[in-house]
C-alpha cells in the first residue's frame, strides 16, 4: 500500500503488482462534514423504532450472506487473509449483524421504587449522537460489522474510517450498509492519519482497533474532549502448558495461534511458556507443527499461512528474528508476496524486543518456567494484557490460571486466536482502553445512562 497526501493505492499482499486500485482519501474537511450530516439523520434514526432498526440490520445480514463468495475472494486479494479464514469471517460476519438484529427490541431501561413517597424513578438508555469508528485491516468485514451493528441498532449515526490497506474491503461493506439504511445513517470516510484524526476531533462516541501508538494518541484526543472513547491495542500473548496437557493437540493449536493469517490478529500466540517436564515434549511437538503448516497462497482452501500485509511488514518480521537461534521454521513459499516462514525462537536474549513487542507476524519465543505460579507471573510481566491460553487438564491450575492472570480473556485447551462475538471484547493494561467491545458491553458503550424523577403532579 503506497499513499500521497490526496490518494492511496490498495496491492494484494500475494502479488503485489495486482493493484485493486487508486482510491481518493476524503480529507479533513470532507471527515467533519460526514459528521455533520450524521448528526443530522441521527434523530430521525433514532426514532424510526425498533422495527425499522431490525428491519434494517436483518437487511445487511441478508446482503453480507447473499455477496459471500464475493466478500470472502476479496478479502483474500485485499488483505491475503487465507480462504478458509475469510470465509469464516464472512460468516462470522453475517451472524454480527443478525445477532444486533434483536437489540433494538432490548430493555433500554428499569423502573425503581421511590425511597420515599410517591412518584417513579427511572433509568433509561439513550445514544450518544454519530459513532466515529476507526478499523484496522486484518479483519476488514468482522471489525467494522462488530462496531458499527451495536451503534446502529441503538440509535447512533455511524461514520467508518477504516484502514487504507483494506479499502475495497470497506468500500464493498459500505455498498451493502447505505443500500439497507436511510441516507446519512453510514457513512465511509477513507483515507489516513488526517481523516482519522478529523472523525475523534468531530464524532460524539468513538472506537479504535489498531496500534498502541496510535490508540494511545486517540483515546488522549477523544478523552479532551469528554466523549466516550474505547481502543483496542493489541496484545503480547502467551499460552502456558502444563505437563499434564494434552501436548500434541496444545501444539497444535498454538502453532496455529503463531502463524494463522501470517500471525496478524492481535490474539495471536507470541510466547510459549512451558512448564517444567513440558518444555523438551513440546518443543519437539510445537517445531513438527510448524514445519508441517501449509504456507502459501491464501486463494488455497489449504493455506494456513499466507503473505505479511506489506513488504514493510515482512522487514519488520525478519528484524525481529535476526541473530536469534530458530528451533524450527516452517516452509518457505517462493512467491511474489511478501512471505515469511514460521518461526519458533528459543534462548531469546532478556531484554529483546521480540519479549515485550507485538511483531504482527508468524514468530513466538518458546520459553522455559519451573512452576505454574512463575508461568503466570512471566505471561503477566509484559506491558500487554489481552488473552492468555493455558493448556493443562488439571482444573485447579485452570482455576488458578483464571484468578491470577491478567489478561482480559482467557481461553482454557484451546487456541490464543477466536473469539465468540457475543461475549465481551478487550484486553487489560496496555492492551485496551475503555468498555469491552461486542456482547451487550457494547450496547452499554454506545449508549449513555440517563436517570429520570417522576414526582406527583400537583393541582393547579
Amino acid at each position: 500500500m503506497t499513499t500521497s497526501s490526496t490518494s492511496f493505492v490498495s496491492r494484494n499482499p500475494a502479488d503485489p503488482s495486482d493493484v485493486l486500485g487508486e482510491f481518493p482519501a476524503a480529507g479533513a474537511p470532507a471527515v467533519a462534514a460526514a459528521v455533520e450530516r450524521a448528526r443530522a439523520a441521527q434523530p430521525g434514526w433514532a426514532a424510526s423504532g425498533a422495527a425499522a432498526r431490525s428491519s434494517a440490520l436483518t437487511a445487511v445480514a441478508a446482503a453480507v450472506e447473499a455477496a459471500a463468495g464475493e466478500l470472502a475472494a476479496l478479502a483474500v486479494r485485499e488483505v491475503g487473509k487465507p480462504i478458509a479464514e475469510a470465509r469464516a469471517e464472512v460468516a462470522r460476519t453475517a451472524a454480527i449483524w443478525r445477532y444486533y438484529a434483536q437489540a433494538p427490541y432490548e430493555p433500554t431501561g428499569t423502573v425503581h421504587e421511590a425511597a420515599a413517597g410517591s412518584g417513579l424513578l427511572l433509568t433509561r438508555r439513550r445514544p450518544h449522537g454519530v459513532a466515529g469508528l476507526i478499523t484496522p485491516w486484518n479483519f476488514p468485514l468482522a471489525i467494522p460489522s462488530w462496531k458499527a451493528a451495536p451503534a446502529l441498532a441503538m440509535g447512533n449515526t455511524v461514520v467508518l474510517k477504516p484502514a487504507p490497506e483494506a479499502t475495497a474491503c470497506a468500500r464493498r461493506l459500505a455498498e451493502i450498509l447505505t443500500d439497507a439504511l436511510p441516507d446519512g445513517v453510514f457513512t465511509l470516510a477513507p483515507g489516513g492519519a488526517d481523516e482519522g484524526g478529523a472523525l475523534v476531533a468531530t464524532a460524539d462516541v468513538v472506537s479504535f482497533t489498531g496500534s498502541t501508538a496510535v490508540g494511545d494518541a486517540v483515546v488522549r484526543a477523544a478523552t479532551a474532549r469528554g466523549v466516550p472513547v474505547q481502543a483496542e491495542m493489541g496484545g503480547l500473548n502467551a499460552a502456558i502448558v502444563l505437563p499434564d496437557a494434552d501436548i500434541e493437540t496444545a501444539a497444535a493449536h498454538i502453532a496455529a495461534a503463531i502463524a494463522g493469517y501470517a500471525g496478524q490478529k492481535c490474539t495471536a500466540t507470541s510466547r510459549v511458556i512451558a512448564v517444567g517436564a513440558a518444555q523438551e515434549p513440546l518443543r519437539e511437538a510445537l517445531a513438527e507443527a510448524l514445519r508441517t503448516l501449509a504456507v502459501g497462497d491464501p486463494a488455497d482452501p489449504a493455506t494456513v499461512c499466507g503473505p505479511l500485509i506489506s513488504e514493510q511488514a515482512r522487514d519488520r518480521f525478519e528484524r525481529a528474528r535476526e541473530g536469534l537461534y530458530a528451533v524450527a521454521s516452517g516452509p518457505s513459499f517462493a512467491g511474489p508476496g511478501w512471505y515469511a516462514a514460521p518461526t519458533l525462537i528459543e534462548k531469546v536474549p532478556e531484554g529483546h524486543r521480540l519479549l515485550s513487542e507485538e511483531v504482527f507476524g508468524p514468530i513466538a519465543a518458546l520459553l522455559s518456567a519451573r512452576d505454574t505460579a512463575e508461568a503466570v507471573r512471566m505471561a503477566n510481566s509484559v506491558a500487554q494484557g489481552l488473552v492468555t491460553s493455558v493448556h493443562t487438564a488439571d482444573l485447579d491450575v485452570a482455576l488458578h490460571a483464571l484468578d491470577h492472570l491478567d489478561t482480559g480473556m482467557i481461553r482454557v485447551n484451546a487456541p490464543s486466536t477466536g473469539v465468540d462475538f457475543h461475549l465481551p471484547f478487550g484486553g487489560a493494561k496496555a492492551s485496551g482502553h475503555g468498555p469491552r467491545e461486542q456482547g451487550r458491553a457494547a450496547l452499554e458503550f454506545y449508549t449513555s445512562s440517563r436517570t429520570y424523577t417522576l414526582a406527583p403532579g400537583h393541582a393547579m
